[in-house]
């Protein structure tokens, strides 16, 4: 045991160890704090980026969908005539509300998650599939020319609107299955209250349609009606349901007329068949546009093929009818946006790379600033005997003290 020159002996207990990490954070506590923030700021930046991207994907497709509409995005399934012609029962049985709504629900649950579907806006029922001039001269004509109407018979009336005069139609009574033909002299329709406005039609008011044989077939307007979601594809999937249209003829002197609809009662299907408008049963499938992602776009784009002449559309056949027609346009408003963000896809890439980029040069200079601060401190430990795997070491356990609990909160 050696002396000390005071004449205690040395001993194992007074030697002192410094703890290195907690003595440089003790005398440069600002450094080891702007080393914390610069790193935090860049895990956050860097987990905020990829969620930004995918929804501003997200946001940039629905907002196509929404532009083009419910007209354009939704899938509309119709029966054609050769599914009447080629029927053994009575034409009037392939109308009735339970041929439109049985299937209904079946179409709803067959494109599963590749297309979501929002139930609530969409639709069935039967409707004439030609215009019908109604010649009264009390409806507004703004060039002379008579307006025309299509009559509908859809489902959900009473949900999707709120009646403001009068009462919802009734539909004329049914013999029932089987019976054969059911006679109509006479409908009961509603109009919404923008159509009665602008075609100037009032509860009471009754509108003529000439027919081939016999008199004209009277529909009185017995209710107006206000759409609770005017924009929604419940009302805009079809031309003229909820707000009439100007339209223009066609020849050297072009004129306007007005096209509207009349709604009849859901029951009243059959009804149609005395009308010259060819009617037809119809759904319509309206997307989900809150459950849709740009990063599933192949999937959509997929589904919609499918339905439009593939597996779908035998599954649709199969449910309804082999004699139907589907068509959309969604799967050119889907091709629209792909080509959109194909274009200014790389634009986003290289902000992001250019980003990242910045973001590791400024680590680099603040590692190279903290260096050349230190130089001095490195340069007499070095001097001292301390070894390069020491020193780095220290180093490294210095910035992992500070560097990790800082990404941590930054990535929260």
């Amino acid at each position: 045991m050696t002396e000390r020159p005071s004449g205690r002996p040395r001993t194992a207990a007074s030697r002192v160890t410094v703890p290195w990490v907690r003595t440089r954070l003790r005398t440069a506590p600002g450094a080891a704090a702007a080393l914390a923030l610069l790193v935090a700021v860049t895990a956050f930046l860097a987990a905020a980026l990829p969620p930004a991207l995918d929804r501003y994907d997200e946001e940039g497709m629905r907002r196509a969908l929404e532009a083009a509409g419910p007209t354009r995005t939704s899938v509309q399934i119709q029966v054609s005539d050769a599914d009447m012609y080629l029927s053994d029962g009575p034409w009037e049985d392939l109308f009735r509300r339970e041929q439109v709504e049985g299937p209904f629900a079946k179409l709803l649950a067959l494109p599963g998650r590749a297309l979501p579907l929002d139930e609530d806006q969409s639709s069935a029922g039967v409707r004439t599939t030609r215009a019908m001039k109604a010649p009264d001269p009390y409806l507004s004509q703004p060039d002379g020319v008579a307006p025309v109407f299509h009559l509908v018979a859809q489902g959900g009336v009473a949900e999707h609107s709120r009646l403001t005069q009068g009462r919802l139609p009734k539909a004329p009574e049914d013999p029932g299955p089987g019976a054969g033909s059911l006679e109509a002299d006479s409908l009961e329709a509603a109009v919404t209250t923008e159509t009665a406005k602008k075609l100037n039609i009032r509860v009471g008011s009754v509108v003529h349609f000439p027919r081939a044989e016999g008199d004209p077939l009277a529909v009185r307007v017995t209710g107006l009606v206000a759409p609770r979601e005017p924009d929604g594809a419940y009302w805009s999937a079809l031309p003229e349901l909820g707000r009439p249209h100007r339209m223009v003829t066609q020849g050297p002197v072009p004129s306007q007329y007005w096209a509207g609809a009349l709604l009849l009662a859901p029951d009243a299907g059959p009804a149609l068949l005395a009308t010259p408008g060819a009617p037809a049963r119809y759904w319509t499938l309206a997307p989900d546009l809150s459950a849709l992602h740009g990063r599933d776009l192949e999937a959509l784009t997929s589904a919609v093929a499918s339905l439009e002449g593939g597996p779908l559309l035998e599954r649709i056949t199969a449910t309804v009818s082999p004699n139907l027609d589907v068509s959309t346009d969604l799967d050119d408003v889907l091709g629209g946006y792909k080509g959109l963000w194909s274009a200014i896809g790389p634009l986003v890439a290289v902000a992001a790379f250019g980003t990242g980029t910045v973001a590791a040069v400024v680590l680099c200079m603040a590692g190279g600033l903290a260096a050349a601060r230190r130089r001095a401190e490195l340069t007499l430990l070095r001097a001292r005997g301390a070894s390069l795997r020491g020193l780095a070491g220290r180093l490294l356990a210095e910035t992992v003290v500070v560097a990790v609990p800082a990404a941590a909160l930054g990535l929260l």
